[in-house]
């Protein structure tokens, strides 16, 4: 498995030394207790260490079904001994799930940049608590289409924002800061390696547009509001897959620009329910669905088992 480095420079780079997950705030050496609210874990109450420093993959989804179901899905992918029934590490709260199956964690994160970015304080403090080293952080999700057909699966390159920039900003303290939002360019090649040996549906890479609402943000027409034509919300995706973009989704300019600062390679994995160029809203079958939603996992898991040596 290849080593990660996080911030290193010199001869460090050099050595490809492996590091631990970084966090980017000098307080949390001060503090007795790390209490890890929404997850329902703390430093003191749970020997983090011992439970997730093997970790060296984290999958993240918006559904908390969808990713037990990728839980049980990559323990028979593993051929782990036991059965495939996994645990919810955090039943202790009812705002994600968590399941740990041997080097890998899959976790919801909601809907939407507020969501997902809580999440993501806590699952990097986790990763930093626990020690952990060499992890590659994923996003398993689903996505509106850009001149894509219904069934394609988007490796992000870049998590780009509302004007096709690739940054996401943040307000601190009434203070807007800029951070980037370019992704790990090797973990997306070996991902669409993978996706020409499974040879199962159709891969590209390409940027992905985050908004902060599903329906104006997006442009559709059937949402409760609309302020613009069916002729502006053509043009604007016109301009949008102009800018390279190829799909659209809610969470991954935050999920790249904290990924990034903290030192985790990262990727973000989507398919395509729609061509927003044809319409608004998701018409395909449900078992369809469900077998589109299941092809990121697929992609993913066979990137797991290359890095782990069970490939066939």
């Amino acid at each position: 498995m290849g080593p990660i480095l996080l911030n290193c420079t010199g001869s460090d780079h050099q050595e490809y030394i492996k590091q631990q997950v970084q966090v980017k705030n000098p307080y949390l050496d001060t503090m007795e207790e790390d209490i890890l609210y929404h997850f329902s874990l703390s430093t003191k109450t749970h020997n983090l260490p011992e439970m997730f420093g093997d970790i060296k993959f984290v999958c993240v989804g918006g559904s908390a079904n969808r990713m037990k179901s990728f839980a049980q899905f990559i323990h028979q992918e593993l051929k782990l001994p036991g059965h495939p029934e996994v645990r919810d590490i955090c039943e202790g709260t009812d705002r994600y799930c968590m399941y740990k199956v041997g080097p890998v964690l899959s976790i919801s994160h909601g809907m939407g940049v507020p969501s997902i970015s809580i999440m993501l304080h806590e699952l990097i403090k986790l990763l930093h608590h626990a020690q952990c080293r060499d992890v590659v952080l994923f996003r398993l999700g689903t996505s509106g289409g850009v001149g894509l057909a219904p069934g394609t699966v988007v490796i992000t390159d870049k998590a780009v924002d509302y004007s096709f920039r690739p940054q996401f900003e943040q307000v601190v303290l009434g203070k807007v800061i800029t951070r980037s939002t370019e992704l790990d360019e090797g973990v997306a090649s070996e991902l669409l390696q993978c996706s020409s040996e499974l040879q199962n549906f159709p891969t590209v890479i390409g940027k992905t547009m985050c908004t902060h609402d599903f329906y104006e943000g997006q442009g559709r027409l059937d949402g409760a509001l609309c302020s613009f034509s069916h002729e502006e919300k053509l043009e604007y995706l016109r301009k949008a897959y102009e800018a390279g973009v190829r799909n659209i989704e809610m969470e991954s300019t935050v999920f790249a620009a904290m990924s990034r600062v903290c030192g985790l390679r990262a990727a973000v994995i989507c398919v395509v329910l729609l061509n927003r160029f044809e319409g608004d809203q998701i018409t395909s079958p449900h078992d369809v669905l469900v077998e589109y939603q299941q092809r990121p996992q697929v992609l993913v898991s066979h990137f797991i088992k290359k890095r782990l040596g069970l490939a066939a």
